[in-house]
């Protein structure tokens, strides 16, 4: 590396879009500009890692590793780097070793050369397979030293979780500044005490939500560092990385000059503004809540989902509240730095903290998972007062956490079967299987062409019941599935629903089980208990069949299991797992009934009496809004 000069590792195509657009920019939208980029001379690209893998089957219907394909053949000259999330890979939970090696081995094969690994807790046993697996692939491996700020985050402890990483084989050290808190003089001296310590070339990886970034980034220079990241400016400040046209015209003409062409750098932010009008995507700005930074220390790639999850959740008006408590809930829990998976963990739980107005009422899995020890050692203990609320007087490990987990290459390949067109989509499956099984499904029907289609609402006969027929519904008759299916967001009224029946003719449907149905999901999608004796006084100028029906639900007394929070429903742990509970079950307090997946972690719903399951009133990963009725039980 020439002397004093700053290399430059572009975050564009991965974290630039994830912190500001939800990272949602498809492939399509970045394949017209990978020439120009791959010009610039930058020292690398991140492209793939972090959220790209999740959002790109859960939300855009793309297979991630025919992206990295796409991008590595567009991108001859540049490296392209990831962000490997240590044993959790790029999901939030931890994997065995198998499949984290195998995920390595396929990367590397589909394009990935630098491979920048981080364990949220800094606990360097997560990051033994993954960092020997790229060695073993024979790439460079970025280790990461994850700054945050806390009593016990200190200079030396920096330093000697560096020297550690050097021992393990790391070709390089990164400081990942997720959440923008390394001030000017504190990057300075970290910088130093790392380059006179550990004697491996340095990155510094920060975010600008707090407004310190530039600043830190050009005191990093001065004492020493190697190599820096940026974002094109459409995709820079706020909760993404500073701008690279910023930090080129910086450096001109001193000792860390990148040499970079500002005029080159600018016709690649023009496509990317291009796409940010286009899509409607935000720009990078700072607000109040997020220079609380200081305070709260949410990442750059969290505070815009935790905006997000809040409004789903219907409760965007708190968002100081759990800003307030994201402190609170991080001393608890041993002050792991906020950054993914122990970010949304800590998040969620400040979240659900608030929103049930009791602390640690509801812990999803992840929680507990973590204050068991699964996710490694905090730096410092959890206390024992949240340890016994979350998790009783559970055990609490204290082995590395990847060898408690069971070889899943072998169970995976055999539970997808036929379903797997390619090892990369056996460890999609391993990773996220109920979402690869969705995106499996599309992918096998996109092309399908043929569609038969109704011409008439008469002959709609039994397929409107049958959610797996493939028929195109015309509108009006789509709307009477919905709720004959309890699958619809739409609730509706008993005369919307007479209206369209009519229109049905001689369909098969029964007019008053279309009316039951509807009325009961007008009950139980609002915001609290559906049936009481207001819901039951039929303002909706019920029929007698129908208004028998609600006076036996309230006869029965039923009791509702409401969801908490917006998500999406699982009656099962796994695809392979047989369902928590079905109809005619008796259950027990605290027992598990089902997994809401919400704000991107799996919260066990259980009851709080005993009973028997009356009715399941979803369907398997169907989504749910706040407030609607999952379950009906009649309790002992």
């Amino acid at each position: 590396m020439e002397l004093g000069k700053i290399k430059i590792t572009d975050t564009s195509l991965r974290d630039g879009h994830q912190s500001l657009w939800a990272t949602r920019m498809t492939t399509e939208d970045m394949l017209p500009i990978l020439e120009n980029i791959d010009e610039v001379g930058y020292h690398s690209l991140e492209v793939w890692g972090g959220a790209t893998f999740d959002v790109c089957i859960r939300y855009l219907n793309e297979d991630p590793w025919e992206r990295l394909r796409k991008i590595r053949r567009g991108i001859k000259k540049t490296k392209l780097q990831m962000l490997l999330r240590g044993q959790s890979i790029v999901g939030y939970t931890h994997y065995p070793d198998d499949i984290v090696e195998k995920f390595v081995e396929k990367a590397a094969e589909n394009g990935i050369d630098i491979f920048r690994v981080f364990d949220a807790l800094n606990d360097i046993r997560n990051l033994e397979t993954c960092m020997r697996a790229a060695k073993k692939s024979g790439k460079h491996v970025q280790a990461c030293v994850v700054y945050t700020v806390s009593p016990v985050h200190t200079m030396q402890h920096f330093v000697e979780t560096a020297l550690r990483l050097k021992d393990m084989g790391a070709d390089s050290i990164c400081i990942k500044d997720m959440a923008g808190l390394l001030s000017p003089y504190a990057s300075f001296e970290l910088v130093k005490a790392l380059k006179d310590n550990v004697q491996l070339p340095l990155q510094l990886h920060t975010h600008y939500i707090g407004g310190l970034a530039i600043a830190a980034l050009l005191k990093a220079a001065e004492a020493g560092v190697d190599i820096i990241d940026t974002a094109s400016v459409p995709m820079a400040f706020g909760s993404s990385q500073p701008p690279v046209e910023t930090i080129v015209r910086a450096l001109q003409d001193t000792p860390w000059d990148t040499g970079l062409d500002l005029h080159a750098l600018f016709n690649i932010a023009t496509h990317f503004e291009q796409i940010r009008k286009h899509k409607g995507f935000e720009r990078g700005v700072t607000r109040i809540a997020d220079m609380k930074v200081f305070e709260h220390q949410v990442p750059g790639g969290m505070i815009t989902n935790l905006y997000s999850q809040l409004e789903e959740q219907k409760a965007s008006h708190r968002i100081d509240e759990v800003l307030a408590e994201i402190p609170r809930v991080r001393a608890d829990l041993g002050y792991p730095p906020l950054v993914t998976p122990t970010s949304q963990i800590i998040g969620i739980q400040a979240v659900l903290n608030i929103l049930m107005g009791e602390r640690y009422k509801l812990c999803p899995g992840e929680v507990k998972d973590y204050v068991r020890g699964y996710y490694g050692k905090p730096a410092v203990a959890i206390k024992d007062e949240i340890r016994k609320k979350i998790i009783g007087d559970e055990e609490v490990i204290t082995v590395r956490p990847a060898d408690l987990l069971e070889p899943a290459w072998e169970r995976s390949r055999q539970e997808l079967g036929e379903l797997a067109e390619s090892e990369e989509d056996i460890l999609t499956y391993a990773l996220f299987p109920q979402v690869a099984l969705k995106f499996f499904e599309y992918r096998k029907n996109r092309g399908a062409e043929d569609i038969p289609q109704i011409s008439s609402i008469d002959t709609l006969g039994e397929e409107l019941l049958d959610e797996e027929a493939p028929v195109a519904i015309p509108p009006v008759v789509s709307r009477v599935k919905k709720v004959a299916a309890h699958g619809g967001d739409d609730e509706m009224k008993i005369d919307e629903i007479r209206e369209l029946i009519l229109l049905m003719d001689q369909s098969s449907i029964s007019e008053l089980e279309v009316q039951k149905d509807a009325y009961r999901l007008s009950l139980r999608k609002g915001n609290g208990p559906a049936i009481d004796k207001a819901a039951t006084a039929a303002p909706m100028n019920l029929p007698p069949a129908l208004s028998s029906e609600a006076a036996k639900l309230e006869q029965d007394n039923f009791t509702e299991i409401l969801a908490p929070m917006v998500g999406t429903f699982y009656a099962a742990p796994s695809p392979d797992s047989p369902p928590y509970v079905q109809p005619g079950d008796h259950v027990s307090p605290g027992q598990t009934l089902c997994i809401l997946e919400a704000m991107k972690l799996m919260n066990e719903i259980k009851t709080e009496f005993a009973g028997t399951i009356i009715e399941i009133m979803v369907d398997n990963a169907e989504a749910v809004e706040y407030g609607q009725v999952l379950f009906l039980i009649e309790k002992d």
